[in-house]
């Protein structure tokens, strides 16, 4: 994969907001010190304070070097304080030892910003934890803000800029993208590849231990920054799950509305002490994290080469319109290959209109293919090309285009991409490119790039890249709703939750919280003999169901403590006296609560709905197919909690299950709607109660919109009182 240059000539700082920005210090800085710079080419400190003097910085660069007069035969100072005029930003490569004293005397010298390079701080352990907080108290005593510690530092591409403060070996190409990564290393080996594929960037921020600048602000500063299209982010470890998708919906969303490519390192397997809830053993920080970024507008990818394919298509083709792609190649192979690959990844492949096709009927020969994909034959020059591209690009059924060529030997290369470029000229719609081979379309490719079409090694890359920018598109058309409020009797649930001890509520306490926030709670009673449960089971009607109550019985059926189908007096008493007795053979020294009967919940579909308070997250809400299945086929999505009503239907809809419950192969629609409305107050009860840790309802039966959905069981876990 290969980049083009910007569409648009960058625009500098003057047209950025009148309104400043607190990083404005940290990207355009009119002066610049570089504290504890040494003499030593080849080293941290002596680069960076090369790259920022020789990369055509349009600033003031001050070395700040003790015992030393100049450097690079600029004047160099002992102390930032003894710099005569004023300085808006320090990189500071010191050791970790004395960084904070640097900083102190940035903070009494006025400096706004400060680039810690220097290592030895958290990543080394409870010492330079210490450190590392001592350089966050000095930040909040001067209001500095600070990039790192332990990072690569921060570029610029602005002409009116051209800051390196970074020990990056050469300034990036200027482009619409701007790349933040957690790790130093990464940013090394990522712009070495831009290098190579002549990717361009608006900003490159190694942000390192995010002790102060943490992505958050960073996502808000490129929001405003009108030199980017697309923030593309690598991220070890989430601190502030919450806040950076609060974040990340403002960049995506809206006016200015930016796209958000991320890798999401550090997959963590779930602790074990999570395996008795199956919400819990499900809600892996990884499975959440898919989930909430998708509710941000986040595109979670998996490797620098999808994520850069994704963001060249986005930067510098316009929108598609929808998914309709046109493919046209000289070689039907490569052309089957990613008719596959499209529709694999969500891409549609229409069917021309009659007007399209009477044009590629007259322009091609008769051995040619004219339906999508065409194949304009392996022996085409750049005419067949031209007429091709062109019609399908017409052509009201189709969205984008992607050309193939593999190169043979009577191929023009470089006229067919000529011609390629000049129908781009006129063209509204996107086109991508996939010149297969290396050093023989090699120019071709070349001329491609200039004319800003993005070009990819193998056609399934550019495929991708097409699907990422319609999830793009699709985020941004999906409706916003305002998080409502239902009516609750949230004292009620309180008083519950309150007075519980650490651990599981019993399953009737359960229930009565559920039925506080409106969930569809089936009539119950506890009952502590057998003529109690007689005499209900007569007034609810039959079948009944039986279920032992206790704080020490989380999983009921592993010790036969359910009772099913119970349809008459005979069998309730039967029932409830053979449950007693086998209880307190089995587990003699249980604390049976009594037993809960209620009705047997007619058949429906089983799904589960839980809640998990993460503790990058926060509180979140689990959707998926429940009953004995869910640990199984892990067919569940996750959301933020409180939700609003579109979240939660997107949340039903995002699962396999969702086909079942629309009615598949002639089974009855389920009320979907009550299922939603189940999601908001699920959401609504563990966003109230800090102490719900963990909430399963599993399974909820979910019946025909005449019958309804109702819970047959639930655990609530709660943590320990604050």
């Amino acid at each position: 994969m290969t980049s083009v240059a910007p569409k648009s000539a960058e625009p500098g700082p003057s047209q950025r907001a009148a309104k400043p920005h607190p990083l404005d210090s940290v990207f355009s800085p009119k002066s610049v010190a570089v504290a504890g710079v040494t003499p030593t080419p080849g080293t941290v400190p002596f680069d960076i304070f090369y790259n920022i003097l020789t990369s055509g910085y349009r600033g003031t660069v001050y070395p700040v070097a003790p015992g030393k007069r100049s450097i690079c035969a600029v004047k160099a100072y002992r102390y930032v304080l003894d710099i005569e005029e004023d300085v808006d930003q320090a990189v500071i490569v010191f050791p970790a030892n004395v960084v904070d004293r640097a900083i102190q005397q940035c903070g009494q010298k006025g400096i706004k910003s400060v680039i810690v390079i220097s290592a030895g701080f958290r990543e080394v352990g409870p010492k330079g934890r210490q450190r590392e907080e001592r350089l966050k108290d000095i930040c909040r005593e001067y209001n500095i803000s600070m990039v790192g510690p332990n990072c690569l530092g921060v570029i610029n591409t602005d002409p009116e800029v051209q800051l390196n403060a970074s020990f990056a070996r050469k300034m990036p190409e200027a482009g619409r993208i701007a790349f933040l990564s957690q790790s130093g290393a990464l940013c090394t080996a990522v712009l070495d590849y831009a290098r190579e594929k002549r990717i361009g960037f608006s900003k490159f921020v190694s942000f390192g231990n995010k002790a102060g600048v943490t992505e958050i602000e960073l996502f808000d500063y490129l929001h405003q920054d009108p030199q980017t299209d697309v923030i593309l982010l690598y991220l070890e470890e989430l601190r502030d799950g919450r806040g950076l998708i609060e974040a990340a919906r403002r960049v995506t969303r809206g006016e200015n509305a930016k796209p958000i490519l991320a890798i999401k390192s550090g997959r963590t397997p779930q602790g074990a002490d999570a395996a008795s809830s199956h919400t819990g053993s499900l809600a892996g920080e990884d499975m959440i994290c898919d989930a909430v970024f998708r509710e941000a507008g986040i595109i979670r990818v998996v490797s620098i080469e999808q994520m850069f394919n994704s963001a060249i298509m986005y930067a510098y083709q316009p929108m598609p319109a929808d998914d309709r792609l046109a493919i046209v190649t000289n070689a039907g192979g490569p052309g089957v290959m990613a008719t596959d690959a499209a529709v694999s990844v969500g891409l549609s492949i229409p069917r021309f209109n009659p007007a399209t096709t009477a044009k590629l009927k007259e322009a091609l020969p008769e051995t040619a293919n004219i339906k999508n994909p065409v194949d304009v034959i392996g022996d085409a020059r750049a005419d067949r090309y031209n007429a091709a591209v062109a019609a399908v690009l017409e052509d009201p059924n189709v969205d984008q285009a992607l050309v193939i060529l593999t190169p043979q030997s009577m191929t023009d290369i470089d006229a067919i991409a000529r011609g390629i470029c000049q129908v781009h000229k006129t063209a509204a719609k996107p086109i991508a490119c996939s010149f297969m081979g290396a050093a023989d379309v090699g120019s071709g490719i070349h001329l491609l790039q200039a004319a800003h079409i993005p070009h990819y090694i193998l056609p399934e890359w550019a495929c991708e890249a097409m699907a990422d920018v319609q999830r793009i598109r699709r985020w941004r058309e999906q409706p916003i709703g305002d998080i409502e409020r239902l009516p609750v009797d949230r004292a009620a649930a309180g008083a519950i939750l309150d007075a519980a001890p650490e651990g599981y509520l019993t399953e009737d306490q359960g229930l009565a919280v559920l039925k506080a926030y409106g969930l569809p709670v089936p009539r119950h009673m506890l009952c502590t003999n057998a003529d109690e449960a007689v005499a209900f089971a007569e007034q609810i009607g039959y079948p009944v169901v039986l279920r032992a109550i206790s704080s020490q019985i989380v999983h009921k059926s592993e010790l036969k403590a359910v009772a099913l189908n119970l349809d008459s007096a005979d069998a309730v008493r039967g029932a409830f006296e053979r449950m007693r007795r086998h209880m307190a053979e089995t587990v003699p020294e249980i604390d049976l609560h009594g037993l809960l009967v209620r009705r047997m919940i007619p058949d429906g579909y089983e799904i589960i709905l839980g809640g998990k308070r993460d503790p990058s997250f926060g509180p979140t809400v689990m959707f998926g197919l429940g009953g004995i299945y869910v640990a199984l086929f892990k067919d569940v999505t996750f959301g933020l909690a409180p939700l609003d009503r579109h979240t939660a239907a997107r949340m039903v809809r995002q699962v396999k299950a969702s086909q079942l419950l629309e009615g598949a192969r002639g089974g009855a629609r389920a009320d979907i709607e009550g299922i939603e409305q189940s999601l908001v107050r699920v959401g609504q009860l563990v966003g109230d109660f800090d102490r719900i840790s963990e909430l399963d309802i599993n399974p909820l039966i979910a019946g025909p919109a005449n019958v309804g959905n109702m819970v047959a069981d639930v655990r609530i876990r709660l943590s320990e009182r604050n």
